[in-house]
């Protein structure tokens, strides 16, 4: 466009959600761009990553060293709610192990998943953009923005658990607690993903817009 410096699809001074939907699908809806994950964290196998944006930066998961112990969910559901619960556990990964993502399929052992080809792949919540399908749909206007980092959470004490959000979640992360009748969802544990960082094979990553931004510098691209 003319009077504006590009360098290769970009221009040279780009919004964060700019950057998110060049560089994949957006905010909402997914999947970062290989090259430029590639370049964030090192990773040569660019085929197995997924990174999902979030409030306070991005959250990388790397299919390739996920090995399906399934740690995260115990270790999210402990520092979240005090007890080993998997169903509730803001990270999926149990539901993807035997069959993949997409499920069984006429030629799942093709696919990924244990049946398949070993590879799996941890859900995490993708903190979406406005309009939040989860918040549009909860009766009690339960889930909110936190108010330093953007994260959207879940107010408690005015969930009844109705379970409109988790229907409504078009990426089928929030789950009610049927012993607490309470939804769960992600709440990036205050920018420091206990799931993150207890992962044994670093599977999963949380890259800071600091970090985004200092790496794509070097490439000669600045997030505003």
């Amino acid at each position: 466009m003319e009077g504006e410096e590009r360098v290769g699809f970009f221009k040279k001074d780009i919004s964060r959600r700019k950057f998110l939907k060049y560089s994949g699908r957006g905010i909402a809806g997914g999947v970062v761009s290989f090259s430029v994950l590639s370049m964030l964290t090192g990773c040569d196998d660019t085929a197995q990553i997924t990174g999902f944006p979030l409030a306070a930066g991005i959250l990388i998961s790397d299919k390739s060293r996920c090995t399906g112990c399934q740690r995260c969910e115990i270790i999210c559901t402990m520092n979240n709610d005090g007890k080993a619960h998997p169903h509730i556990s803001r990270v999926k990964v149990a539901r993807n192990y035997n069959y993949g993502a997409e499920g069984v399929t006429n030629n799942y052992e093709e696919g990924e998943g244990h049946f398949g080809n070993f590879i799996i792949e941890p859900d995490t919540c993708h903190q979406c953009e406005e309009p939040v399908p989860c918040a549009e749909a909860c009766p009690m206007d339960a889930i909110l923005a936190q108010e330093e980092s953007g994260t959207r959470i879940v107010k408690e004490e005015d969930c009844v658990g109705c379970g409109a959000c988790e229907a409504n979640c078009p990426f089928n992360m929030i789950t009610i607690d049927p012993e607490e009748s309470k939804a769960k969802k992600c709440t990036l544990c205050d920018g420091d993903p206990s799931c993150a960082k207890l992962c044994p094979t670093g599977a999963l990553k949380l890259v800071p817009w600091e970090e985004v931004n200092a790496k794509l510098k070097k490439h000669r691209f600045q997030l505003s």
